[in-house]
């Protein structure tokens, strides 16, 4: 009985998804062949319904081209005004996203999807402006072409020799909810043309000759046909999941082909090919592994792996499904991807008394709505005619049948003493327990066969009369009837059991190896660590040497480098990396590398391209471009044809490659941040060299060529000149100084000279060095009689105290008032230069202590803020912090604090 508990997992999972796609909003895409189709007039009428039905609907993009009845189905539906954008000395309109996002409709109309925003915009792309606006939960109606489908712009260029470069994502039209075809016969369309109602005279002209051709529109159509028609089919294979239904609905034409061990496989796989070329349908062929087929030897095992492999070269989708029962895993897999028709080959009895029902009608039994189609077998050569049977027979281990016979043999040498103590039914359950355990330890047949030697021998030696196979209750026979059945069962159940389980540990271990190469690379830092933990895992999991081949700017390929111990001091990766040195190295031919990752295929063993070569070079996809290749020598070359294991590598390279551009793109962002820090430096230090560096200078100047040519001044005009040249020249001192000590202080150049002493002295200090820069400003200074000795750099706080005032200085008039006060705080002395200015500027009360930047982007007052920035880091430095606040109704209040510490004491001083 099969387990029907639903797996919690997937529940969640699903419950997941629910609730993301109940969040965000639902996308009606009216899909067209071309242009004039109706698809804009279809979904304006759409949007009138919804207007009906008291929809909040906006307009929010409307491409008309001069349509008039376009334009007249567009009436009463309010517009969102479009977003006004000078392009190059034009005045061009776009997309409002902002505004649209303000709105908030319920359903807001997009048209043509495909199109290229000006640079200026929030997104490159309208269809990147429709996914925000879903992601809030709005609704949106949009229009687009099937030559603007990503995966389709090729073959609309190589039919209608017109490269589109507008383009949308498949995946944006794959998650649209809803698609609306609109459809339109060539001749209808080209009449419309004719008339007028899809472009203007002129244009239209032209685009009859080259565009709008009957055969161009004719295939154009038939594409869009096919998209919405697949994008359909998938929409029902995942209802068909989600509401876990078995039969298969027959919506579309599809096959699946069984392929077996036998030799006429591959004609199998050749004529459902040519069958499937002739329905233009989709097919998989599969290969389901039994125990008994496990069996097989080696050159069995390859031809069914080049069944597999030419079959995928044919255009089908190969799986090895792993079933004790082959014709129930085809039916699940018919049903599982909604496959309605099934080719199977014609096989004749070569076995004598075989009871068991050929594939076939079990499969009908099993699937009764599947068309069963059975390919003729063509008679070969009589040295293969019992082919099938050799590879089988060549495959026995007879080890295990001796096996089996000695243990029926240990269990009757067992019996024979414990006969006199034990009843005849004890003895059939230690022949049962037998059977139990050869079908555990050696497999199906072995426990046949111990099956039958058990009842032989528990007849022969222990049944009266005993040394021979006669009986002389009529009552036995019934026993060793019920005795063969149940050690039959039972070893066939015991098999299946040991075979289920070791699927299952090979699937755990799989999936355990995926999950642990993924933990892995998401901690990965640096293409060297990925290379590393690719290589460890493609040598546990699929016992190859691997390497890792990377690209340079040129895109030349070259082995990655060994994460050493100066670059990560972790004895792991040492140890890991001596462990790579350890084991050979493949030898990588570097031309057949990088034709694999120039042409992005795969390359070497096992493939189309140079199958001969010993090592498989596979390029890492990503999904922005190709990250490098991988190379794998494996030590048993036919693991890799293997579909399985060609899926589970393709996983595994899939995730290095996301690693190797996860890692390339932090890169590129902590280049970016590295840039912007420097391009802001540098326009910062431009502006300070510009501004408050030549301004100076040029005044200094002037007033030097005054002097000259006023020898004649008096003695007073001379000295008022020369106060203002030394005022300008302590301005630019300053300025240098702040440069100056800004760079000491980032690079950790200034040590600390921290002494005891009083703050009144630095103060007073401050007050002198301050004196002309303060002015006529009235300052007071407010401090308790009895404050404690304070450890600090004198030199350092005055500067702080200096620039603090000088800060208040810069930014408050004339007559106003600047108060310093200090005051102790739970063991901090907190000190405060507070003045009555214009105050803060709002929400910058964090960022002025940040290098270069000031209350004011554009001000007439000198500076270039570096002074506050200059005093967080001096206080930070001394174990304080430093803030400010806006003082209602206005002013600046900037304080900072010193730890207090445990001053010296003061014993050994005279009395006063």
């Amino acid at each position: 009985m099969t387990n029907q508990r639903p797996d919690p997992d997937e529940l969640l999972s699903k419950i997941n998804e629910q609730e993301q796609r109940t969040a965000r909003g639902k996308l009606k895409i009216f899909f067209g062949a071309a242009a004039g189709v109706g698809k804009t007039y279809a979904m304006l009428a759409a949007a009138q319904q919804q207007r009906l039905q008291a929809v909040d609907v906006v307009l929010g993009v409307l491409e008309t081209h001069g349509r008039r009845e376009t334009e007249k189905m567009a009436q009463g539906l309010e517009r969102l005004p479009l977003k006004s954008i000078n392009y190059r000395g034009t005045d061009l309109y776009e997309f409002d996203l902002d505004a649209a996002l303000k709105r908030k409709p319920a359903l807001i109309l997009i048209d043509e999807l495909a199109h290229t925003n000006l640079s200026d915009t929030r997104h490159p792309k309208r269809w990147q402006d429709v996914e925000e606006l879903l992601n809030v939960g709005l609704d949106v109606y949009a229009t687009v072409n099937v030559q603007h489908i990503l995966s389709l712009n090729d073959v609309v260029g190589s039919i209608t020799g017109i490269q589109v470069r507008e383009t949308v994502p498949d995946h944006v039209f794959d998650e649209a909810n809803e698609i609306v075809l609109v459809d339109l016969p060539p001749d209808e369309l080209l009449q419309r043309l004719a008339d007028g109602k899809v472009y203007l005279p002129e244009q239209a002209k032209q685009a009859r000759r080259h565009f709008f051709r009957k055969g161009n529109l004719l295939a154009l159509r038939e594409l869009a046909l096919r998209r919405t028609a697949d994008r359909v089919d998938e929409q029902m294979r995942q209802y068909r999941r989600a509401q876990e239904v078995e039969p298969v609905w027959q919506a579309r034409e599809s096959m699946l082909v069984c392929v077996g061990p036998h030799t006429n496989a591959d004609q199998v796989v050749r004529n459902a090919a040519r069958l499937a070329a002739q329905l233009a349908c989709p097919w998989h062929a599969i290969y389901v592994e039994t125990p008994k087929l496990q069996r097989l030897n080696d050159v069995a095992r390859q031809r069914i792996l080049l069944v597999l492999k030419t079959a995928q070269t044919l255009g089908a989708e190969t799986a090895t499904v792993v079933d004790h029962n082959a014709a129930r895993a085809a039916a699940e897999y018919a049903r599982q991807h909604n496959l309605s028709r099934v080719v199977v080959g014609h096989r004749s009895k070569t076995r004598f008394l075989n009871w068991r029902k050929p594939f076939i009608e079990r499969l009908t039994r099993l699937a009764p709505e599947l068309d069963v189609i059975q390919i003729a077998q063509v008679p070969t050569p009589s040295r293969h005619k019992h082919a099938d049977a050799a590879n089988v027979a060549q495959a026995v281990n007879w080890q295990h049948y001796l096996g089996s016979i000695a243990v029926c043999a240990l269990t009757t040498l067992l019996m024979i003493p414990l006969q006199q103590t034990l009843d005849l039914a004890n003895g059939v359950m230690l022949f049962l327990l037998a059977v139990v355990g050869v079908a555990l330890r050696f497999g199906r047949g072995p426990a046949v066969l111990a099956a039958f030697l058990s009842v032989a021998a528990f007849d022969f030696f222990f049944v009266p009369p005993r040394l021979s196979f006669s009986v002389a209750d009529i009552q036995y026979l019934v026993t060793f009837v019920v005795m063969l059945s149940v050690a039959l069962v039972i070893g066939q159940l015991m098999a299946n059991l040991k075979f289920q389980a070791r699927v299952a540990n090979n699937r755990e271990a799989r999936a355990r190896e995926l999950y642990e190469m993924s933990r892995e690379l998401s901690t990965a830092l640096a293409p060297e660590q990925i290379a590393e933990i690719s290589e460890r895992s493609m040598q546990r999991v699929f016992n190859a040497n691997a390497v890792l081949l990377l690209p340079d700017l040129l895109g030349h390929l070259s082995l990655v480098n060994l994460p050493n111990a100066a670059a990560f001091s972790t004895n792991r990766l040492v140890g890991r990396s001596a462990q790579r040195l350890a084991r050979p190295l493949p030898k990588v031919d570097l031309s057949i590398a990088q034709w694999a990752y120039d042409h992005e295929q795969a390359a070497g063993l096992s493939t189309d391209t140079l199958p001969a070569a010993p090592i498989l070079y596979l390029p890492l996809k990503a999904p922005m471009r190709v990250r490098g290749v991988l190379a794998l020598e494996p030590q048993n070359a036919r693991w890799m044809q293997i579909p399985e294991q060609q899926r589970l590598l393709s996983t595994f390279a899939a995730l290095i490659a996301l690693a190797l551009e996860r890692v390339h793109y932090v890169d590129v962002a902590q280049h970016a941040q590295l840039n912007m820090e420097s391009e802001r430096l540098r326009n910062s230090v431009l502006a300070a060299v510009s501004h408050d560096l030549r301004t100076p200078l040029t005044a200094l100047i002037g007033f030097a060529d005054t002097l000259l040519m006023k020898r004649s001044a008096s003695v007073t005009e001379q000295q008022e000149i020369v106060r203002i040249m030394r005022d300008l020249a302590e301005r630019m001192n300053a300025l240098v100084n702040n440069l100056l000590d800004m760079a000491r202080l980032q690079a950790g150049g200034i040590k600390l000279n921290k002494q005891w002493q009083p703050l009144e002295e630095v103060i007073g200090t401050t007050l002198r060095t301050t004196e002309l820069t303060l002015g006529k400003r009235k300052l007071i200074v407010e401090l308790p009689p009895e404050l404690p000795l304070v450890e600090f750099d004198t030199t350092l706080i005055e500067r702080v105290l200096v620039n603090l005032l000088e800060n208040a200085a810069k930014y408050t008039p004339l007559q106003a008032t600047i108060r310093i006060t200090a005051v102790m705080r739970e063991n901090q002395l907190e000190i405060s230069v507070i003045d009555n200015g214009p105050g803060l500027p709002a929400d910058k009360e964090e960022a002025i202590f940040e290098k270069f930047t000031r209350g004011q982007s554009e001000s007439t007052t000198p500076g270039i803020g570096l002074g506050l920035a200059i005093c967080k880091t001096i206080v930070a430095a001394h174990g304080g912090l430093i803030r400010a606040t806006s003082v209602t109704p206005h002013g600046a209040h900037f304080t900072f604090t010193l730890p207090q510490g445990s001053p010296p004491s003061l014993e050994g001083n005279p009395s006063p």
